[in-house]
């Protein structure tokens, strides 16, 4: 379905840039009042639902790998080496790119953000938006969704790959607790992963919100390939937003769907950050706030083994089963720790031709990054600087789960599908020594968050208040990873889809 256009002459009640993970939730949702006019942006191509490309609707295939992303890098940092940070470019934003993991925020991320001052985002009261965006089998009919738009399957054992099972009876072995429901009441343990996959489909917002039907809306325009430069404004009000070609669209109010690098980028050329940096930059200052200093995402190390050919069995899916615990500087009810095993691996790193990573990932850093400007031009990157471990507490949490990772992979099963540990490798005999292989070889989950975070009135480091209006100005919010206080401690999508699902009832 080809995108259609609307004429700068044209004014919308509601403007969305980012088609994403919450722009589709929100312009699927808006529409519903006939009346109401909504002009949908996104910088990527506007595919049909049923005709995006096989190498985005192909779950094995991630990030860049897509050839759809943003091809962001983030800055060396604490770690002294750049990262690649995937983001979609394409309507379904990063939901068309990721892991398809269809995984909650936990009770006790909704219950930090609370005692923050936060109000009106604890579980309760998102429940009945994460139950909305669902359809599925799994789980308790007063927990999950039946008939929502996203379509989520609980793999099962028999669903999962001969490493990926071996995994999961060696950390049942190991004492870990299995698990029924990553999304239930006791999301602690081990199990293969719930996803938003159908027949190897990953089903991203595009798909799963903006149908044929939702398309077909009269009041529904839907652009592709638009650049966003700044929002523009008339007498402190948001009143639409001008493009890198000089386009000016209108609109009674603006939503910022453009994701935790995107979004903060656009306030932050559009005058609505810290005065000093804008000034720097010559953008006149229209609301001195705290943008883009708050950044969090989740930093992963790879456990790499190389494996027996004539053992390991297929490698699908890539992403098919974790283990969700505590390390011991966990606060209580806090799950800060992710072990996934994966077989998304570069196969001619293995001196056996194939191989497989436990994949850990510290999911609740206290380290903070920064986003910030390298130019006004809206084509140039952000810098992006993640600051992994730069909190010694991070290291020390994470020191715990690569350790927790290797002791599984010595225990049958999985020990038997192993000819050698790869990384941190042999040579790795004392916590210093693992600890030196890991700044070199760190990655990220690619869940950024907290770049234009909500907060009680009083919070100085707040740029949103609850329903994601920006402070000082009126007629513009931002709904997407960008709001939350800080990064959960699961991948973000779902939550993200609920927020949009939560804020699009409420305004």
């Amino acid at each position: 379905m080809p995108s259609t256009n609307a004429e700068s002459s044209e004014s919308f009640d509601t403007l969305i840039v980012g088609g994403g993970s919450a722009g589709a939730v929100l312009a699927t949702r808006l529409t519903k009042a006939p009346n109401h006019k909504v002009l949908l942006l996104e910088a990527g191509p506007v595919y049909a639902p049923d005709a995006y490309p096989a190498e985005v609707a192909d779950s094995s295939l991630l990030g860049a790998y897509t050839g759809h992303d943003w091809g962001y890098r983030s800055e060396p940092g604490h770690i002294g080496h750049p990262i690649a940070v995937y983001r979609g470019k394409v309507l379904g934003g990063s939901s068309a790119v990721n892991g398809s993991v269809a995984v909650r925020a936990l009770a006790s991320d909704l219950d930090r953000w609370a005692e923050r001052g936060l109000k009106g985002w604890q579980y309760d009261d998102l429940l009945p938006s994460f139950k909305a965006l669902e359809s599925t089998d799994a789980g308790d009919d007063k927990l999950r969704g039946r008939t929502g738009p996203l379509h989520i399957t609980q793999l099962g054992l028999k669903d999962v790959s001969v490493m990926q099972r071996a995994f999961v009876e060696a950390a049942i072995a190991d004492g870990i607790r299995a698990t029924d429901d990553f999304n239930g009441t006791n999301p602690e343990g081990v199990s293969p992963y719930p996803m938003n996959v159908h027949d190897g489909v990953r089903i991203n917002t595009g798909m799963a919100y903006l149908t044929a039907e939702v398309r077909s809306r009269k009041n529904l325009t839907i652009r592709g390939g638009v650049l966003v430069d700044r929002v523009l404004f008339e007498g402190g009000r948001a009143v639409g937003v001008l493009t890198s070609d000089g386009t000016e669209l209108r609109a009674s109010e603006v939503i910022l769907s453009a994701g935790a690098y995107g979004s903060a980028a656009i306030l932050l050329r559009s005058g609505i950050g810290p005065a000093n940096d804008l000034r720097a930059l010559d953008i006149p200052v229209i609301a001195d706030l705290p943008v883009g200093q708050r950044l969090q995402d989740h930093p992963i190390y790879y456990n790499a083994y190389a494996a027996y050919p004539e053992r390991i069995g297929a490698q699908t899916p890539v992403i098919g089963a974790k283990s969700w615990t505590a390390s011991s500087k966990a606060a209580k009810g806090e799950l800060d720790l992710h072990i996934t095993a994966t077989h998304l691996f570069d196969h001619s790193t293995s001196p056996t031709g194939i191989g497989f990573v436990l994949a850990v990932a510290l999911v609740r850093p206290q380290s903070l990054g920064t986003l910030t400007l390298a130019s006004r031009d809206p084509s140039v990157a952000p810098r992006i600087d993640l600051n992994f471990l730069a909190e010694p507490e991070d290291r020390r949490r994470l020191l715990e789960g690569v350790k927790l990772a290797r002791r599984l992979g010595a225990i049958e099963p999985l020990a038997s599908l192993i000819e050698r540990e790869l990384n941190p490798g042999s040579d790795a005999v004392d916590d210093a020594a693992i600890e030196a292989t890991i700044p070199g070889t760190l990655d990220t989950y690619h869940h950024p968050t907290s770049t234009a975070p909500m907060g009680a009135d009083d919070d100085p480091t707040a740029v949103t208040d609850w329903l994601g209006a920006v402070r000082g100005v009126a007629g513009l919010r931002v709904v997407d990873a960008s709001i939350f206080p800080d990064v959960p401690s699961a991948a973000t999508n779902v939550t993200v889809i609920a927020a949009a699902e939560y804020i699009a009832a409420h305004i």
